[in-house]
């Protein structure tokens, strides 16, 4: 299961000739994770939505703005099942983003402004740090996290992005703590260990904008990884946009699902 952001809908992929396409409301899609009991919380254009197990019943939980320039992106759930996610400005103007937390009751907090791009965030196995990316910094920072309230602090600089290897967009975590971070312009998956060193790239074939990825497979070890064909013409890049998958050496951490 993945989205599709502009086209606002998330996509179940049944086999690679069997689409699902779920249409979620509003002008976007940024976020899909399962909710503790049952069913689906969703990043919207600007809300976030309660869903059943069939994306067909969708509820308002929060509202994150209302500025019309503005859209959600990219985001994941916290060890205390909050979901955290981020905004960004249709045109990409530097610092018009935030980043949130929404609580299972719809109560909406922000944590980091003036983002421009917001992107990837994972925890670390322990939850005691959070590793995120506003992209036009080309760094994925790290920060701690408070056990109790889940507030962040001290943030630093965690891996910095040579200019040619593209810009960091989404990541996932493997139970190492090693980060497989997607190059937006760079045709690759970069996975880091947990000091922030580069270990290995993946490279995506044919395809530039890689913009996420994620673990899955019936033992956690095969690497998830989604594209873009934003502004790109269907006859230089004919693959961009699809989901591809490759084979990786280490297992995925635990995903927390949303605790509404």
């Amino acid at each position: 299961m993945c989205v599709d952001v502009l086209s606002a809908s998330v996509v179940e992929i049944l086999s690679p000739d069997d689409l699902k396409i779920n249409t979620v409301p509003g002008g976007a899609a940024t976020v899909v994770r399962r909710r503790a009991g049952a069913g689906f919380v969703i990043g919207g254009e600007r809300e976030i939505f309660l869903t059943d197990d069939d994306l067909l019943d969708f509820r308002s939980l929060a509202t994150l703005t209302t500025d019309l320039a503005i859209r959600s992106n990219d985001g994941g759930c916290d060890p205390l099942g909050n979901l955290i996610i981020g905004t960004m400005a249709y045109d990409e103007s530097p610092g018009k983003g935030s980043l949130y937390r929404v609580t299972p009751n719809g109560n909406v907090t922000t944590l980091i402004s003036s983002i421009s791009i917001s992107n990837g965030v994972q925890w670390s196995r322990d939850g005691s740090r959070v590793f995120y990316i506003d992209t036009p910094t080309r760094r994925v920072d790290v920060f701690d996290v408070d056990d109790r309230s889940g507030s962040w602090s001290r943030r630093r600089p965690h891996i910095r992005v040579d200019d040619e290897a593209g810009f960091p967009d989404g990541m996932a975590i493997d139970e190492n703590d090693g980060l497989w971070v997607a190059m937006w312009g760079g045709a690759s998956i970069n996975h880091y260990d947990d000091s922030g060193v580069l270990v290995d790239v993946v490279t995506v074939p044919g395809v530039s904008q890689v913009s996420s990825c994620a673990f899955g497979g019936s033992d956690m070890d095969r690497l998830f990884i989604t594209t873009s064909r934003k502004n790109l013409d269907d006859s230089t890049e004919p693959d961009a946009g699809a989901v591809f998958a490759a084979d990786v050496s280490v297992r995925g951490a635990r995903i927390t699902d949303f605790g509404g």
